[in-house]
């Protein structure tokens, strides 16, 4: 099939959207990406070629970071920072239970301890002075992250690093595009690692990247990502078992698409956001989302709502099910980290960190992404009031 009738499918799709099921996310996707894959599927070298190598180049440059490897998943990157920092066994690691992914799972990965810190009511970032609580003589690095977009006090988190001389490391998989003071995201940790998979605004499929100013740890990240074919007989890089954790090159080739026109789709997405503001003001008690002081732009990943402490995690479960009753796709932000069973197994209890499992039972994920329209989007906010009505707890509120 061509790249044109492609695009006639996905167009099709976008259309029958308003008459079928609303999805949570629905990716970007134009003529841009359609023939960068092609002309990558009619050469000679679909992987192990230069296409990945030249979108790593282009998102450092994005960021302002000196280097960038490319890595199938936010929670490979992480594992990779972690072990190029030599983090593992009889260690810890601060990190944030509150987020829609669970990049943290690397921390477990390498042997390490996760210690969990309590987040900000209203953001849901990592509390700073919670985090220095929780710091010991056993922990080598904090593991902060921008949850669904909006970034974290960074320059506290950045005081605190110094004073206890731990590793920062920033979790933007959520966050691309953001400011804080001014600055990207991604700019502000030791290490950063970002995610690409759906529903993320900058979308490939599967795939991350992850960045630092440090060629030791830029080293370090591509000896455990995967040995080049001319590496194989290096004393010095065959000490270390790879996980061959590379992209493909046809990954890259989209995402390399994704990032020229990562701009528009920002904007787009903001656009997305302005109308869902505009309906949501008739809805009872909800606020604008929560924007923090220092922080100068959100690009969110997901659009979320906070519903009142009249609700309960069952109630906001019913919700959930009458939007999809509608056709509407929705889903709880955050399954507590600390909660599930892995943690739950090495000690965590339900009470443990009463702020996150409080905004976690009440945080509901509306679909987002720039192929909404207005009449969608009023019907999505007029069907989560209806539910909010249908479970006997009124309009919803912070």
């Amino acid at each position: 099939m061509t790249s044109v009738a492609l695009a006639k499918d996905h167009d099709a799709n976008v259309v029958n959207a308003d008459v079928s099921f609303i999805r949570m996310s629905d990716p970007d996707v134009t003529f841009a990406e359609l023939s960068a894959v092609e002309t990558l599927l009619c050469s000679p070298r679909v992987s192990n070629g230069p296409v990945t190598e030249t979108f790593e180049k282009a998102f450092a440059a994005y960021l302002g970071r000196k280097y960038a490897v490319a890595v199938p998943s936010g929670t490979i990157g992480l594992l990779l920072a972690l072990k190029a920092l030599g983090i593992g066994p009889g260690q810890d690691v601060i990190a944030s239970p509150y987020s829609f992914r669970e990049t943290v799972h690397a921390i477990s990965l390498t042997g390490a301890r996760t210690v969990f810190a309590d987040v900000d009511y209203w953001s849901g970032a990592l509390v700073p002075a919670k985090v220095e609580e929780r710091i010991t003589a056993n922990t080598r690095a904090i593991v902060a992250g921008n949850p669904n977009g909006h970034p974290a006090p960074w320059s506290e988190l950045r005081a605190i690093a110094q004073r206890h001389q731990l590793m920062l490391l920033e979790d933007s998989t959520e966050a691309i595009g953001s400011r804080y003071k001014g600055e990207l995201v991604g700019r502000f940790g030791d290490i950063a690692v970002f995610d690409f998979a759906q529903p993320l605004a900058l979308t490939c499929g599967e795939g991350g990247m992850v960045v630092t100013d440090d060629i030791d740890i830029a080293v370090g990240l591509l000896r455990h990502r995967a040995h080049r074919l001319d590496n194989r007989s290096s004393v010095v890089v065959s000490s270390a078992a790879p996980y061959q954790a590379g992209m493909s090159d046809l990954t890259a080739a989209l995402g390399l698409a994704q990032l020229k026109r990562l701009d528009e789709i920002l904007e787009r997405r903001r656009l997305i956001e302005q109308l869902y503001n505009a309906h949501i003001q008739s809805f009872e008690g909800i606020k604008p989302p929560y924007i923090g002081p220092d922080v100068t732009e959100v690009n969110w990943f997901l659009y979320l709502v906070h519903l009142g402490t009249r609700f309960t995690r069952s109630s906001r479960d019913a919700i959930v099910d009458d939007l999809r009753i509608g056709h509407v796709e929705a889903a709880a932000y955050c399954h507590p980290m600390h909660l599930q069973r892995h943690y739950f197994e090495i000690g965590y209890r339900y009470g443990d960190l009463l702020v996150t499992e409080k905004i976690a039972d009440r945080a509901v994920a509306l679909p987002f992404h720039t192929h909404l329209t207005d009449n969608q989007i009023e019907f999505i906010v007029e069907t989560m009031k209806d539910a909010s009505i249908n479970i006997g707890a009124g309009a919803a509120i912070y």
